[in-house]
This record gives C-alpha cells, sequence and structure tokens, in this order.
C-alpha cells in the first residue's frame, strides 16, 4: 500500500527541513514545494519547483492528501521597504490563499497553517498569556498579514470542506537557528558581558522538535479540523534566566550585568534600538492548554534538551 503523500511548503527552511525528516521517519512521501531546483533532499522526497510567477500548478497536488505550509515572508527588522504590507500580503495572503484554492480543488483533506503568535499582538501582561480563541489584535504588517490568511483559511474550509489547522509558534529555536537567536549564542560563547542582568520579563519559546512534532500530530488528529493552536514548551522565562540556561547548554558562564529595564529603555532610545530591548524586557506568553487538552498532545522535549541541542549544533 503506498504511504500517505503530504505537501511541504518552505521545505529547505529552518522549519520545514526538520519536519520532513520526522515525515520520513514515519515513511510517509514527502512533496516539497521549493524555488530553488539544486536543493538535495533525502529519498522518499520529490521536489516541485515552484514557477517564477509564483502561480501553483494544479498538478503539484496529484495525490497529495494533505499540506503542511511553513513558507512565508518573515518579520523583519528595520523593513526598507515602501510598502511592507503590501510586500507580506504579497506571500503570506495572496500566495497562501492561492496554495489553499489549489488544494481544496484537488481534494486535498487536511491544510496545516504555520502562522504566528503575532497575530494575537507582540506583548503580554506577565501572569495573563495569549489564548488560541483570543480575538486577533496584530500590530504590526507581518501579523496583519498572517491574520488576513487565516481569515482566508477559514473562509475556504467553510466553502470547500477541506479541514483547516492553524498553528501560531512563538519564538523558535533549535539546530540551525539563526537572526537573533543566533546573535545570543555567539555573544555568550565570546564571553560578551550583557547588561541583562536585572530582566524580570516571562517569554515563551519553542523547540524546533516540539513545534514539529505538534506539526505532525495536528495532521492526523480528528479534533485538530478547523482549530487554532498555540505552542510553546509549556516554560516561560525571563531573558535573564535564558541567557544563564543557554550560556550553561553553550559551557559558558553567562557575564550579565544587572542594569534596570528603564535605564536600558533610555540608553537604547538614544542609540535608536528601542525595538530590541523591548524585544528583550517584554514580555509574551502563550497558554497551551487548548492544546494540551483537546489533542493530548504535551511537549516532548524540554527547554534545557532543546538548548542543548541548539549549542551543539552551533559547536
Amino acid at each position: 500500500m503506498m504511504s500517505e503523500k503530504i505537501l511541504v511548503t518552505g521545505a529547505n527552511g529552518f522549519i520545514g527541513s526538520a519536519l520532513i525528516e520526522l515525515l520520513l521517519s514515519h515513511a510517509k512521501q514527502v512533496v516539497a514545494l521549493v524555488r530553488d531546483n539544486n536543493i538535495n533532499f533525502p529519498a522518499g522526497v520529490r521536489a516541485a519547483i515552484l514557477p517564477k510567477t509564483g502561480t501553483i500548478s494544479s498538478s503539484i497536488m496529484h495525490d497529495v492528501q494533505s499540506v503542511v505550509h511553513c513558507a512565508a515572508r518573515v518579520h523583519i527588522m528595520n523593513d526598507s521597504s515602501n510598502d511592507p504590507l503590501a510586500d507580506f500580503r504579497r506571500i503570506n495572503v495572496d500566495f497562501t490563499l492561492d496554495l489553499a484554492h489549489k488544494a481544496a480543488a484537488a481534494g486535498v483533506k487536511r491544510f496545516v497553517f504555520l502562522s504566528s503568535v503575532k497575530v494575537n499582538g507582540e506583548a503580554t501582561i506577565p501572569g495573563c498569556p495569549y489564548q488560541a480563541d483570543d480575538t486577533p489584535a496584530p500590530t504590526d504588517p507581518y501579523g496583519i498579514s498572517k491574520m488576513e490568511a487565516e481569515t482566508g483559511l477559514k473562509r475556504i474550509a467553510e466553502e470547500s470542506g477541506m479541514e483547516v489547522v492553524i498553528i501560531r509558534p512563538v519564538l523558535v529555536y533549535g539546530p540551525g537557528v539563526k537572526a537573533n537567536f543566533r546573535s545570543m549564542m555567539i555573544w555568550l560563547n565570546r564571553g560578551f558581558p550583557l547588561p541583562l542582568g536585572d530582566i524580570r520579563n516571562k517569554r515563551s519559546l519553542v523547540s524546533l522538535n516540539n513545534l514539529v512534532d505538534l506539526i505532525l500530530v495536528c495532521l492526523y488528529h480528528p479534533k485538530a479540523a478547523n482549530q487554532i493552536f498555540m505552542v510553546s514548551d509549556g516554560e516561560d522565562v525571563s531573558t535573564t534566566e535564558l541567557l544563564v540556561r543557554m550560556g550553561k547548554a553553550l559551557g559558558k558562564k553567562a557575564i550579565l550585568i544587572p542594569i534596570s529595564p528603564a535605564l536600558l529603555n533610555l540608553g537604547a532610545a538614544l542609540l535608536g534600538r528601542k525595538d530590541m530591548v523591548i524585544r528583550l524586557s517584554g514580555s509574551l506568553q502563550v497558554d497551551i492548554g487548548k492544546t494540551r487538552e483537546l489533542l493530548n498532545w504535551s511537549p516532548t522535549e524540554s527547554l534545557d534538551d532543546g538548548l542543548r541541542k541548539a549549542a551543539r549544533d552551533f559547536k
């Protein structure tokens, strides 16, 4: 009997590549939708090249039972675009909905969409985490585009009967992580003193392994259909605590200078880096209670285990 065929977008990315490895370990056939035809995928993966026009051929969906849509135009600090929202909409809304329409027309049963916690907003009060079914309140073009994609997908699900599952991850870390999380590891590994020894915020994170494990569950669990789920490691930490534990994973002692957040904000404002300090000192928590209860899912990997894996890869 032929195994189930699953189409994955963003298949060569940080999340997509880890997801493909997990799917192959469960004997699934994978169609990897990518822009570059020079990517070497393992056996069991068929690459489908996205045309430069960005228009998807219906033939790509032949015999596909499920789609996991990881590809996106991601949040960019100091975006220089003349119209960031329009740029985000082209990829995160128009492309997503075209993909979903083609999937529904081809008889795809389930469409799993990797959205973002930014649909909920940018910050929480400590102890008051975002819930999966909160009213969306995005504040930046990236979050707005993800919210609009979610709205369009719900409409397609209602009209076509294709099941849609929406996952809103928080900051994802793990082997191969880039951007700010990798910068943090570089600072710690080099022994740079950091003025972050007195941050008492609370932030949720999710390891790459925990995220792809939940995606796999959402592909098959009957109660996942047409639901929204938050995902995290289930343990929230302050920036100060995260740096200490990341340093330990790297085999380095984090050198943290205790400077008050108010003074940090003042210094950052003078240097034009206020957004960065807000991210480091602000809280952003999510409640995964619905994910646990409805799907009987729990994180398979602890925060410290996830940090150790990221550290080994970094080293």
